[in-house]
């Protein structure tokens, strides 16, 4: 998301919920249920250059999270239990979902803890290649390399530009540009370009894998306990949209054989990398339903509505994102109204022309 875009989320986050519009237009934008998607768990830290800062939310928001979640009236389910509910039209009660990318580490110490204190159960989608030590974390490199050096220049679309890495005002700046620039290259050209400037500050991004992301021996003892889902999310973390049918198809297919070779259990489940717009689209939501997943969840944003019995492996999510620790912007997400507002939004914008 732009910063432009977060900016007018959270004015209409504000606004809804000092105005109490929210409550007023919830019967019509609630929806049946909400899917959390979350990345990182862990204490908040003292950083003043953090970009991925959005990926993370803290323990004790978390546990806010639940109890907000409970007390508005919803039952929090495995994505099982969920797809049982949107296939039988089973809807007296909203249900809630709670879904982690990527399998980090600190799920496992952070944020486990916590649903197991209150029984509830929640989803990891895993890229296989990650616990295998050979996953490409290339937007926490990307910010390592910038956090190191006073500036950086770049051949970006056959222009040598200078990039201001002074102060954590300068390092954000130029974090954002280079990444949503990376993010319209194809993967293997962007991620080629971040090994090459780690090369240049002798870091090796290998090592953030072993570092950040849960191995197969404590995947397994979590799938262990019945709470936890471990549903597939490729093997490399490529976005399928940008890849061939065959490779897209190899990238789904086989991270489900290869999670339940290392787990015992096929995943039933499935979340696309990015899982935006340009990441991923029909053909994909299509090749997903081929292979016979239950569900397969995106970035797009908003709640469950009963007509994704239909879309099933297109499912929209909330992020419980490290720039919105606010109970109130959490009371007022849970209304649905901020994604009517956001849709009818992003529909202006792409009516508007060129400038």
């Amino acid at each position: 998301m732009s910063r432009r875009s977060t900016k007018l989320l959270k004015a209409a986050l504000t606004a809804l919920h000092y105005t109490g519009a929210d409550g007023l237009i919830a019967p019509f934008t609630r929806g049946v249920g909400v899917i959390f998607m979350l990345h990182n768990v862990r204490p908040e830290t003292a950083g003043t250059f953090e970009p991925n800062r959005i990926l993370k939310v803290t323990p004790d928001f978390l546990d806010i999270v639940i109890h907000q979640v409970v007390e508005a009236g919803f039952d929090i389910l495995s994505l099982n239990d969920a797809h049982h509910r949107l296939t039988e039209g089973s809807f007296e009660r909203p249900f809630a979902c709670f879904t982690f990318d990527d399998g980090y580490k600190d799920n496992r110490e952070f944020a486990y803890p916590i649903f197991a204190k209150y029984g509830l159960p929640f989803t990891i989608y895993i890229p296989t290649d990650f616990p295998d030590g050979r996953g490409d974390l290339w937007w926490l490199a990307l910010e390592r390399i910038i956090s190191e050096v006073a500036s950086l220049k770049i051949n970006m679309d056959g222009t040598l530009r200078t990039f201001r890495c002074a102060t954590p005002e300068e390092k954000d700046e130029s974090f954002h540009q280079i990444y949503w620039w990376l993010r319209g290259l194809p993967e293997l050209e962007a991620r080629a370009f971040v090994r090459e400037l780690c090369r240049g500050i002798g870091f090796n991004p290998d090592q953030m894998c072993a570092e950040l992301i849960m191995s197969w021996d404590e995947l397994r003892e979590l799938a262990r306990d019945p709470l936890v889902t471990i549903g597939a999310h490729t093997r490399g973390h490529y976005a399928l949209a940008k890849l061939s049918v065959s490779q897209a198809r190899l990238e789904v297919e086989e991270s489900v054989k290869r999670i339940a070779q290392e787990i015992g259990t096929r995943p039933q489940h499935f979340s696309y990398p990015y899982g935006c717009e340009r990441s991923a689209g029909p053909r994909d939501f299509e090749l997903v339903r081929e292979l016979g997943l239950k569900t397969a969840v995106t970035t797009r944003k908003g709640l469950v509505f009963a007509e994704h019995v239909n879309q099933l492996t297109a499912l929209p999510r909330v992020s419980l994102n490290g720039d919105y620790q606010d109970e109130r912007y959490i009371k007022v997400l849970l209304t649905g109204a901020p994604f009517a507002f956001w849709n009818a939004f992003q529909r202006v914008t792409k009516r508007q022309p060129a400038a």
